[in-house]
């Protein structure tokens, strides 16, 4: 069985996307499935293309013996939508002339959206390499995109919508990474085959009784001092004002320290909103590599897990609740919707706030402050729910499964 994975974002970037596609990639290769990866050159979060692959128009790697064609991409600082566009349309031209060349037929062609434009190259490749389609859907575009103000104009809204619908239409499998992306695309095309597709954890990697730590101590922390992180992108979805006026309503509480790590869009307006304030509470650090997340999530003391208050968010499944969890780490879960279901309710995971509600995120922060075993109650029930439910080899296996009831006559759909 052959396998081309088609993402504009891949390793050695660090994100739920990149994180996720390379982890089952891997496991169906031990499967015994061939498989090559078609992306961009890395640039995310920061914007720039990583200094090893500039300049570069294409770039042919192994990693963990799977084949990797990378393609030029343009990449600009500005968060226009012409900007957005133009790092979008790029690849697409770039992936279309490469995969062309470079890549070989195969079975399945699994695109990974959004971006959803990248659908345009899935549509050409499929015919090209005669492979059936398998459209991932980690996010509803155009619906997120209108809903975040990140597109409003109304013709590119209407285009964008009859590509969604196309690619749906002339995918042979489509997969979501929620149960609300999944419902939602069955309800609009219940003829479709549709099936979960989650975020998972790798359960040997993240292991807290197998990590040792010295990260805590390295960095000044007491151990008698709370220590609350948040770990991932500091963008606009995520809401992270808030945090900052939470640890305003903490501050009498000296041993409680909130944590920002990572970069994005929105970290130099929260760092001045950190000084302007004089919050001696809040700490920031610099994105690390994979590697070294578990020593941190071992030197931790709870998981902050936010997003905005918007209905587009009900359905997300944030993959750092997934890593935390594996790590017995409680959640204080700013999301509505699937998320509370699943690892509040269900898993019993953690203490869910109202999303944008800072008050109430920091009163939640002091019960667990207050009442640390029962945070490591929490922690504790987290790594059984993500063992049970969320295990990437499991994971993998289930899709492997799906692959394989569908590839006797892998030809390309019409």
């Amino acid at each position: 069985m052959k396998l081309i994975i088609l993402t504009q974002y891949f390793p050695p970037e660090v994100g739920a996307p990149q994180n996720r596609l390379y982890e089952i990639a891997v496991r169906l290769r031990k499967m015994g499935v061939e498989i090559e990866v078609l992306t961009a050159m890395p640039s995310y979060p920061n914007s720039q293309i990583h200094p090893s692959y500039k300049g570069k128009w294409y770039v042919k790697e192994l990693m963990d013996e799977i084949p990797v064609h990378r393609s030029w991409i343009w990449v600009g600082k500005s968060k226009s939508i012409l900007s957005r566009l133009l790092n979008y349309f790029s690849f697409v031209f770039t992936s279309i002339w490469i995969g062309l060349f470079k890549l070989h037929k195969a079975d399945f062609l699994f695109c990974e959206s959004p971006p959803l434009f990248l659908g345009i190259s899935a549509l050409v490749l499929k015919r090209a390499k005669r492979a059936k389609l398998i459209f991932n859907v980690a996010d509803l575009w155009p619906k997120s995109a209108e809903e975040l103000g990140l597109i409003t104009n109304r013709y590119l809204l209407k285009l964008s919508t009859y590509l969604e619908n196309h690619l749906y239409r002339k995918a042979y499998i489509i997969t979501g990474q929620t149960k609300g992306i999944v419902a939602n695309i069955k309800a609009r095309f219940p003829v479709k085959a549709v099936y979960w597709l989650p975020n998972g954890v790798d359960l040997s990697f993240y292991d807290p009784d197998l990590i040792a730590s010295n990260w805590r101590s390295e960095n000044n922390f007491s151990e008698d001092t709370f220590l609350i992180l948040y770990a991932g992108i500091l963008g606009y979805a995520q809401g992270l004002e808030i945090v900052l006026k939470a640890a305003e309503s903490t501050a009498v509480f000296p041993n409680i320290k909130w944590l920002l790590m990572g970069d994005g869009p929105e970290k130099d307006k929260l760092a001045a909103m950190k000084y302007k304030v004089n919050l001696h509470n809040v700490n920031f650090f610099n994105t690390l590599p994979k590697n070294r997340m578990p020593a941190v999530w071992k030197s931790v003391d709870c998981a902050l897990i936010p997003l905005r208050k918007l209905n587009l968010f009900k359905g997300s499944l944030p993959s750092k609740s997934f890593e935390a969890m594996a790590m017995e780490r409680p959640l204080l879960l700013g999301v509505d919707g699937e998320a509370t279901e699943l690892f509040i309710n269900d898993g019993k995971a953690g203490l869910n706030y109202i999303p944008d509600n800072a008050s109430d995120l920091a009163e939640k922060a002091i019960y667990l402050f207050n009442n640390r075993d029962k945070a490591m109650t929490f922690g504790k029930n987290g790594r059984e729910f993500v063992k049970t439910h969320f295990n990437r080899d499991t994971i993998a296996l289930n899709f492997y499964n799906i692959l394989n009831s569908n590839s006797p006559n892998a030809a390309s759909d019409s």
